[in-house]
């Protein structure tokens, strides 16, 4: 199984297992008798063609894959052959249908275009009818028909549905790319600088790649100008003087270059130093005196070049940094003469300091007839309220309403006092009934001696019917008594 129909089948949902019977069989007929399930099939396979594209996993024709372009011919049925299916039998309707509808284009039209490719002219008249033509008479199918050629066209085709999405992420990537320096490349650093940073994972853009995406950015979205040796980002804001390559763009772009270039050099540099350094080193513990010398003689003519190059580099990053607020400034510039004809004419619009004292003064004599107005009728309302209205009655019915809300208070506070005292006297006769009732489960008292009565109580629990027991006891003691004095001649004698 080939690496483009492993990705289908792994990521593209269109391809599971129940529908690739569908996808592999001749489904051109299904335009008349099925025009759903056959846009279904159409769409499923160019939707997996671009997916495929964009992520590297199509064959292509350069060492580098195209992710914006499509190389087809007839190997592509190969590549898609599926051990249990075989070939797709519409395929090429699907990619001629494609190409006719404009989402494939022929990479040599595309590039040739002068017009914009989201612009129709009259020019396309001609061809369009001349096409319809075709199809009139069977030569070429109407598209969604299913009635085009079922060869595959051979040759390089560009994606349009790719270079949008990464015009989009060339747009995202450049968007915090101010000052001049930022947005200026020749094209070899363009290439260097953006070949993989709308994609990562190690992909980079091919070269065809390359010329269709700074084509497409340069003519049909107006984001970069391109003389063909200098790319600019275009800055948006600016005039359009701005956005076409001037010779202080061609120097910024020689400068950035060399500075690359120097870079590189001194990266080299250092590493040559260091593998001298190694070298002088081995032949020292090897007692190689003439080696050892020899190297460390190439070491110091190296760190002298190593030297002279980072005095250069400072230099031109020197350069580069005035560069940079040179154009800072100019731009500041640019915004200070616009704000100063912005306020001009704000100014203009006032009328100067004589005309502003003017208004305020009308404001402030309009303020003071309002003022007087509103005291006018403040004395009119006072004299109306004072003839309308008897203080005197009004202050009596305020007491009495005062004394009937003084009374109903004291009416509900006498309520409440009734009620907590009622509730008070029920619960000290529930608790008496209790009491009463305790006595009358335990019984009449059993006499016994007054050593063992005391001896019974000390021993006995304190309990409140036995604290009861002991009250009604000590009364009918006394009661006893009392019957025995009367019986007593002595007592009755004494008395």
């Amino acid at each position: 199984m080939s690496e483009l129909l492993s990705y289908l089948l792994e990521h593209e949902e269109s391809f599971r297992k129940t529908r690739l019977p569908a996808l592999y069989s001749d489904f051109r007929q299904q335009a008349t008798l099925n025009p759903d399930g056959f846009q279904a099939n159409v769409h499923a396979w160019k939707r997996g063609l671009s997916s495929a594209a964009l992520a590297g996993h199509v064959p292509s024709r350069s060492t580098t894959r195209s992710h914006l372009v499509l190389d087809l011919d007839d190997s592509i049925l190969n590549i898609l052959t599926s051990p249990q299916y075989g070939r797709p039998l519409a395929l090429g309707s699907v990619l001629n249908e494609a190409v006719g509808t404009g989402e494939m284009m022929p990479v040599q039209q595309f590039l040739k275009a002068t017009q914009s490719i989201y612009q129709r002219t009259w020019g396309s008249v001609p061809l369009n009818v001349l096409s319809w033509g075709l199809r009139q008479v069977g030569v070429l199918g109407a598209p969604g028909t299913g009635r085009g050629s079922d060869k595959i066209p051979n040759g390089q085709f560009v994606v349009l549905s790719n270079l949008e999405s990464t015009a989009k992420a060339f747009l995202d990537a450049t968007r915090d790319r101010a000052s001049p320096f930022e947005r200026v490349f020749s094209k070899a650093q363009f290439r260097r600088t953006f070949g993989d940073a709308m994609f990562g994972k190690g992909q980079q853009l091919s070269d065809v790649d390359m010329e269709v995406l700074i084509c497409h950015l340069t003519r049909d979205k107006p984001i970069l100008s391109t003389n063909g040796a200098i790319i600019k980002i275009r800055s948006g804001s600016g005039p359009d003087d701005d956005n076409r390559i001037t010779e202080e763009d061609t120097a910024i772009a020689s400068l950035k270059d060399l500075i690359e270039d120097l870079t590189k050099q001194t990266d080299i540099l250092s590493r040559r130093v260091e593998e001298l350094s190694a070298s002088a080193q081995d032949a020292v513990r090897r007692k190689n005196r003439v080696s050892a010398l020899a190297a460390l003689k190439s070491k110091k003519l190296a760190e002298v070049n190593l030297e002279r190059r980072h005095a250069t580099l400072y230099q031109l990053e020197e350069v580069a940094v005035k560069i940079s607020q040179a154009a800072d400034n100019v731009a500041m510039v640019r915004v200070m003469q616009s704000s100063t004809s912005a306020l001009k004419s704000l100014n203009g619009q006032v009328g100067g300091a004589d005309k502003v004292d003017e208004v305020l003064d009308a404001l402030r004599e309009q303020m003071g007839e309002v003022d007087e107005v509103g005291n006018v009728i403040a004395d009119t309302a006072g004299v109306y309220s004072a003839a309308t209205v008897d203080e005197t009655e009004v202050d009596d019915e305020f007491e009495a309403m005062l004394a009937e809300e003084r009374r109903k208070e004291d009416e509900a506070q006498r309520i409440k006092d009734e009620a907590a005292s009622k509730t008070a006297a029920q619960q000290e006769a529930e608790e008496t009934r209790k009491k009463l009732a305790e006595l009358e489960k335990l019984g009449p008292v059993p006499a016994q001696e007054p050593e063992k009565k005391e001896e019974v109580a000390n021993e006995r629990p304190v309990t409140p019917a036995t604290a009861a027991a002991q009250d009604l006891e000590k009364m009918d003691i006394g009661a006893a008594q009392a019957d025995k004095r009367k019986e007593d001649p002595v007592w009755i004698a004494a008395e």
